[in-house]
């Protein structure tokens, strides 16, 4: 309103969005609350966690699996979703297996990260090239890719050496 560019009919588009995409996340949130009690009475995540140990791919195969389902799932989805639906199923087999939650939780964000600049959908990739507007989609993409093999980078170097995520929350709270 400072630069009196916001006419009414803005203010009301702008609110109508607001209300639109808090509304998606409601609806998001109320179909967690309603799949996680459903996952707990089928036993889903256990079976699931059951089936990736039971493939003898030991803490870091299961991980890689992990890891690749939530990519493959970036490419096409938000990344609010991917964490409510997968986070309850992966995240008993995760600490089973040895591994910190704090930790798993940082290299689930960096995952869901970099599904969500992945090709062919890439959810990110299209906001960009909205706001960007007569920018080519594969100009868009190729732009995400250094940004790509560089969460690839941090990935790597985080499951290597765990400390590196694990600082921060050690040093306030151990």
């Amino acid at each position: 309103m400072a630069g009196r560019k916001l006419s009414r009919a803005g203010f009301a588009s702008a609110v109508m969005d607001t209300l639109k995409t808090t509304a998606m996340l409601y609806m998001i949130v109320i179909g967690a609350n309603v799949l996680n009690p459903f996952f707990a009475v089928t036993r889903i995540p256990a079976l699931l966690g059951e089936g990736l140990q039971g493939r003898g791919l030991g803490p870091y195969g299961t991980l890689f699996a992990i890891i690749i389902a939530y990519v493959i799932m970036g490419m096409f989805m938000d990344g609010l979703s991917m964490l409510v639906i997968l986070v309850p199923i992966v995240f008993p087999v995760v600490t089973a297996l040895g591994f910190d939650p704090i930790w798993f939780g940082v290299v689930a964000v960096i995952v869901v990260e970099m599904g969500m600049i992945t090709p062919p959908v890439g959810v990110n990739v299209f906001v960009v090239q909205g706001v960007a507007g007569d920018v080519p989609l594969k100009t868009v993409f190729s732009g995400f890719m250094p940004f790509l093999f560089a969460m690839l980078v941090g990935l790597l170097l985080i499951i290597l050496f765990p400390q590196i995520a694990l600082i921060i929350p050690n040093t306030m709270f151990g």
